[in-house]
Parts: C-alpha cells; structure tokens; sequence
C-alpha cells in the first residue's frame, strides 16, 4: 500500500480506501461488510469512508459493528462521516450549528467510535450562514469529536470562502474537499481547486470507476445485481442510458484495449489514471463482492506502467483534458 498526507496535514491516508455509499445495507450485510473491510485493512486501506445519508444511518450502524466485531485498535484506521441528509424535518438537514452538532454525535453512536477522524459537509447549505457552519465544525475539533472536518462537492470559492472565515474565527477551516473524480469528470480536481492546493487542500475523491461504466460490466447492458439496476439508484440508470450515457460506454470499449495491451483490466487502468494525479490524497473503493474489492485493491500494480506515452494514449481516447487558465 502507498500511503499520501492528506493535503498540508500530517496524516497519512492509504492511497486506496474503502467506502460504503450504494453497497452497506442495500447490497452487503454485516458479515460481508466485516469480510471486506478485512481484506482492505490487511492490504493496508487505513480510511473508511460513510455518512449519516447512506442508507439513512444503517450503513454506518453495519460498519460500526463490523468496527466492534473486528477490534481494530483506534489508532490504526481512520472513519468518517458526512452531514447535511440526516433525515426530513427542518432540524434534521442542512448545515445548521444545531444539526451539524446533532449529526455528529449520532455517527459516533452509530460507529461505535469517540471520534470522527474526518467529518464532512456533505454539500454547501445556501440556508445557513457559512460562519454558523464554520463556527460550529471549528467548536468540534476543538472539542476532540472531530479531527479534521472538509466539504464533498463544494466549489473553489465556497471552500476558499469557509477557509477565510475560520482564519477570522480563530478556528480550525476545511481540510479537505471530497469530489467526483474520474476520467469522465476531471473539471474540480484538475483546474477549477488547482489554487487551492498551494493552500494545502487534501481530496479524497469519489466514484472513481464512474458508478462501474469503467468496468466495463455496462458494455453489453445492465446485469442484474448492479447498482444501477437498484431502483433506489434509478437516476444512475437513465444517465447511463442517456446519448451522453452510450457515449461513454464506447469511450470506456475503446479503453480496454490500452489496458489490454498493458497486460491489465480496465478497472484497475482507471483507479490507478486517478493516483497519477498528485493532489489526490486518497481513492475511495465501493464493492459488493469480495473479489470486486480484492481486484480493486491490485490497482496499485498498474501505476508504474502508467508512463507518459501510456497517459497521452489515454488522453486521446478522452479528448476531455480540461484547459488551463487563460492568460490574456
């Protein structure tokens, strides 16, 4: 395993992690759960990844007893959560000091943990003030309930903005930002943030397989058992079976052959396209089957062949790199 900092902090995350979105719950119970994250852990995956809106708190409630079950000393893994979908009254969403505070300590409970080693704003909340957020997620750190707090799918300047406000608190700011990253979705990552990685800006990036386009499996329709055949997930369905949709499945045909010739898989070609990318500090897995996992986790062995000339074959094939600031 590799391990990076999550951005300018001194913590040290596994370059794969594990997480538990779409899967914990809906397609893998307690005793596979527990099967898994073994694996990972003895592959050296120190980061699981959950929040409160996954399977509305069951899945972490199943990753806290798997915690138990395993007895892992707390020093040696790390667990989050996000809060913003705790639920459908007014005090049970958003971004407000009361339910950031709420969500807190009901994922502590549900994990079976005293602390959240990073605890995330799942989205900005455009109803809360960002210094009662800020303020709020500071009083946090500063209570040892949380150790580094950041933002999933937030923009550049809505970061940058969070950032300016702790600094005029006094009060610890955003650590890191959990985006979508993929070679479909490169945007965030590789321009709109690139200011604020001088600042120290960590990602921990989401969906790296694209919802399993990248495998592949999509090539020849949807099998049963898929996420997207999950009617929960429809919306992933009728993407995926839009122009853009087809568009990419040809795209990911066309990339089997590079992974082909590298003696490789098309899944591990592209968790592994996701670490040449220096600023990505950590790469979230899902898998509903154990060797979905373990097949993941030998993505690593493919980065040293990911050469330049292997990288501007790729890009040929994506012809989606996103341009550079323009200079005037």
């Amino acid at each position: 395993m590799q391990y990076r900092r999550l951005g300018s902090s001194g913590l040290q995350l596994s370059a794969l992690s594990f997480g538990s979105w779409v899967t914990f719950a809906n397609q893998v119970d307690l005793d596979a759960a527990k099967q898994m994250m073994a694996t990972a852990y003895d592959a050296g995956v120190n980061f699981f990844d959950n929040a409160e809106a996954y399977a509305h708190g069951e899945s972490e409630r199943i990753m806290g007893k798997a915690l138990a079950d395993l007895g892992w000393s707390r020093d040696s893994y790390c667990v989050s959560s996000k809060v913003f979908w705790g639920g459908q009254l007014p005090t049970q969403r958003g971004l407000s000091r009361k339910h950031v505070f709420d969500a807190c300590h009901a994922a502590l409970d549900r994990l079976g943990v005293d602390y959240l080693d990073l605890y995330f704003c799942h989205r900005p909340d455009r109803d809360t003030p960002i210094e009662e957020t800020v303020r709020a997620m500071g009083d946090l750190v500063a209570q040892g309930k949380v150790l580094y707090w950041g933002t999933s799918e937030w923009s550049a300047g809505e970061i940058a903005e969070a950032r300016g406000v702790a600094r005029a608190l006094g009060c610890a700011g955003p650590t890191m930002e959990q985006p979508q990253y993929n070679m479909f979705v490169r945007e965030k990552v590789e321009r709109e943030f690139e200011r604020l990685y001088d600042e120290g800006l960590g990602t921990t990036i989401w969906s790296p397989l694209a919802s399993g386009i990248l495998t592949g499996k999509y090539a020849d329709g949807i099998p049963a058992g898929s996420r997207m055949a999950l009617e929960s997930y429809k919306f992933l369905r009728e993407e995926l079976e839009s122009e853009k949709g087809r568009a990419k499945i040809e795209t990911a045909k066309a990339l089997e052959a590079v992974a082909a010739d590298l003696g490789t898989t098309l899944t591990r070609l592209a968790l592994a396209w996701c670490l040449t990318n220096p600023h990505v500090s950590t790469v979230i897995l899902g898998a509903s089957r154990l060797s979905q996992l373990e097949d993941n986790l030998a993505s690593l062995e493919v980065l040293p062949k990911l050469t330049e000339d292997v990288l501007e074959r790729i890009e040929g094939i994506l012809g989606n790199r996103p341009e550079g600031p323009r200079r005037f």
